[in-house]
């Protein structure tokens, strides 16, 4: 086992112990270790919180960047690029239909476990719209307005791809912070541990029993959409449209799913995945080196589903209406932060944080139990995502047999 695996296993372990101490300790939590328990929650959220906006907006133009040099390869990327953005929105309006269907968060009151921050607030999808282009886009870093953030790097991505070789400059700039931003993160990702004993230490300690099994039958209703997901339409598709035997693709991807099932990255699985697709699978590697790499970057297909589901639950929980704008630009921001997020423990957390304020959700009060909850599904949708990369590239293999002749 490589050592980067060997981290991740033992990072997870030891996130799996912090979770089972800290609900022990929050129920019988005594007043004075309150304060401190929820100091260090605080700083720890603060410091996740910290490189949100240079994450997203550096990795969302180097993933336009990408895609851009991938499709011009042919139409595997053009393809590729397609299934990843349709499934990932797919995935996201499943999220945020089914926990409505369910009334889940209905008698759940979430008490915050930090200081309070201003949540974004959302006026309506035209105001949206027409405010959607940053006049001043420095002010919507320091303003913390998401949607803007997300328009300009767009907008900047799409600038870089035209430009070539005149854009390099600022590609390698965009990449160095870009890699800065995911090394910070992976490094406050070490402290995951102590931060998740935290965090529902105080979750425990302030929320009632009620709330707490509320995010149980969450949690319950995640992990069975994942896997009704995966069967439903990940088996469907490969069978109906890739032309192979749902019970061959599953039974061949099985060590790639594992993996990522173990090691709650998407981007160390590349390589097991490459073997299982070559291997297991059959399917040429003119296919497999594009399409993988790519998935990893943008298929994000079980997060969408755990960040839309959340978002519904803590509407719910808060009482904040979520309006059919509302939806459509969740979910429109669901697609495009899947491109940001990174391949990596913990990496939705980051991703959520930005995506919780266009909802109007008080991020304060939620992202205690949102970081219990991911820490527990990241495993899940881990597996799922690895999944929906493998059969994109199943997908291709029948579909675009007369580019690869075989």
């Amino acid at each position: 086992m490589s050592k980067n695996k060997k981290m991740n296993y033992n990072v997870t372990l030891w996130i799996l112990v912090g979770l089972i101490l800290g609900i022990l300790v929050g129920l019988v939590m005594p007043q004075w270790l309150e304060t401190p328990i929820s100091v260090v929650a605080s700083i720890y959220m603060s410091a996740l919180r910290m490189m949100i906006y240079p994450l997203v907006f550096c990795s969302l133009i180097m993933g336009i960047v990408g895609i851009g040099n991938i499709a011009k390869t042919g139409k595997i990327g053009l393809h590729a690029l397609l299934w990843y953005i349709g499934t990932t929105a797919l995935a996201s309006g499943l999220g945020l239909i089914l926990p409505k269907i369910l009334h889940l968060g209905e008698g759940a009151q979430i008490v915050s476990t930090g200081a309070e921050i201003e949540a974004a607030s959302f006026s309506g999808l035209l105001d949206t719209i027409t405010t959607l282009i940053p006049s001043n886009p420095l002010v919507s870093f320091v303003e913390g307005n998401m949607l803007q953030v997300l328009a300009f790097a767009v907008i900047m991505g799409l600038a870089c791809l035209s430009l070539k070789e005149k854009a390099q400059p600022v590609v390698d700039l965009v990449q160095s912070v870009n890699d800065i931003s995911i090394w910070v993160v992976g490094k406050v990702m070490l402290c995951t541990p102590v931060g998740v004993f935290c965090c529902i230490a105080s979750v425990m300690h302030a929320n009632s029993t009620d709330t707490m099994l509320q995010v149980a039958q969450v949690m319950i209703a995640l992990y069975v959409t994942f896997a009704v997901y995966a069967a439903v339409v990940y088996g469907g598709i490969v069978k109906f449209v890739g032309k192979m035997s749902p019970l061959k693709f599953f039974k061949g991807i099985a060590p790639a799913a594992l993996n990522a099932f173990g090691t709650c990255s998407s981007s160390a699985t590349i390589p097991l995945s490459m073997k299982c697709a070559t291997e297991n699978l059959e399917i040429p590697e003119e296919i497999s080196s594009l399409t993988l790499p790519l998935g990893a970057t943008i298929n994000m297909d079980a997060v969408s589903i755990l960040m839309s589901f959340m978002i519904t639950f803590f509407a719910s929980a808060c009482g904040v209406p979520l309006t059919t704008g509302t939806m459509l630009t969740v979910l429109a921001c669901n697609v495009l932060l899947s491109i940001g997020t990174p391949g990596v423990p913990g990496g939705a957390i980051a991703a959520f944080a930005a995506l919780a304020p266009i909802a109007g959700l008080p991020v304060s009060t939620i992202m205690g139990v949102y970081i219990v909850v991911n820490t527990l599904a990241d495993m899940g949708a881990t597996c799922v995502n690895v999944m929906g990369d493998l059969a994109c590239t199943t997908v291709l293999k029948h579909t675009l047999r007369k580019i690869t002749g075989k």
